[in-house]
């Protein structure tokens, strides 16, 4: 079992920046895959990045390349999501998950462990 805990949203200007942090503790850390998802009201939650244990390979969705940095310090059991040129669009709880099963980044069921969530908010 591994217990997620997300942190540093808020409410922030159009262009401006966040950054996420989510601690873990339980079982090693380093025994998986991470991954960022957010949800905005009405709409399913969706993958925003993945980071794999030994951090040597790093996905984003298409909406977020170029603009967001996955990373991860495994020595403190932390995985952040550093956000910037953040567009209204962007607005979303973001939630952190484990990945426990082989298979697509995207596939939010290849995902156990989700934090409680951390709303970030975008004005135009």
């Amino acid at each position: 079992q591994v217990q997620l805990v997300e942190s540093g949203g808020g409410l922030v200007q159009a262009g401006g920046s966040l950054r996420l942090s989510c601690a873990a503790s339980g079982r090693s850390f380093t025994n998986y895959g991470m991954g960022w998802f957010r949800q905005a009201p009405g709409k399913e939650r969706e993958f925003v990045s993945g980071i794999n244990w030994n951090v040597d390979n790093t996905y984003y969705a298409d909406s977020v390349k170029g603009r967001f940095t996955i990373s991860r310090d495994n020595a403190k059991n932390t995985m952040f999501l550093q956000m910037n040129s953040l567009k209204p669009e962007d607005t979303a709880v973001y939630y952190c998950a484990a990945r426990v099963r082989f298979g697509a980044w995207q596939n939010d069921e290849n995902y156990a462990y989700w934090g409680q969530g951390t709303q970030v908010t975008v004005s135009s």
